[in-house]
């Protein structure tokens, strides 16, 4: 897929990921362009809580603003939104995100695959998801809809992960469009917006 097309019709942008990818956000986001075309959206696992330690250090470390994302947040363009502690994040047909606390999936609430999911049934082609570094399987299947829904699928390489386990396990069973180190990563990220 050539990059200019991916770069004109993103509109949603969502990263997910699990242990080890803060590195790669606190290296990616203080480099990245400020954005105003697509909304981008961070789906962490993490643990159960009420800090807001990750949504501070991000927006310190980034030259985009973050907004707090609470039940029927309307997603703008040219924001960071961050998914909480102990919620699954939802995409709406409205533009909206919402909240839910239905059962973890794979261990994890949020789940990256129940966000990659939903935002793939309402963003479509116009959806960018990228998985990131992890110890578990959770991403793969969220990617998958993201492909039949005909979104853009970004894997970091395992070579470059921490725990390569997660962008392993979703390269054996989904044909990526880009695979790539940090490097890559960040520069994809900052052709989407040129």
């Amino acid at each position: 897929m050539e990059k200019d097309k991916i770069a004109t019709k993103t509109r949603v942008v969502i990263i997910g990921g699990s242990a080890g990818s803060l590195e790669v956000l606190m290296y990616i986001l203080p480099k990245l362009k400020p954005i105003s075309n697509f909304a981008l959206v961070i789906v962490l696992h993490r643990k159960s809580s009420e800090d807001k330690t990750l949504e501070e250090l991000i927006e310190i470390k980034s030259a985009t603003h973050v907004k707090e994302v609470e039940d029927k947040t309307l997603m703008i363009p040219g924001f960071i939104y961050i998914a909480p502690s102990d919620y699954h994040l939802l995409f709406e047909n409205n533009g909206e995100l919402s909240l839910d606390t239905s059962e973890k999936v794979n261990y994890s609430r949020p789940s990256i695959d129940v966000s990659f999911e939903s935002a793939a049934q309402v963003y479509g082609s116009l959806l960018t998801a990228i998985l990131l570094s992890g110890a578990n399987s959770d991403g793969t299947n969220g990617l998958l809809e993201v492909k039949q829904m005909g979104g853009t699928v970004v894997i970091q390489h395992p070579d470059s992960a921490e725990m390569p386990f997660m962008p392993k396990h979703a390269i054996e069973n989904i044909t990526a469009d880009r695979v790539l180190d940090i490097n890559g990563l960040l520069e994809f990220l900052n052709a989407i917006d040129s």
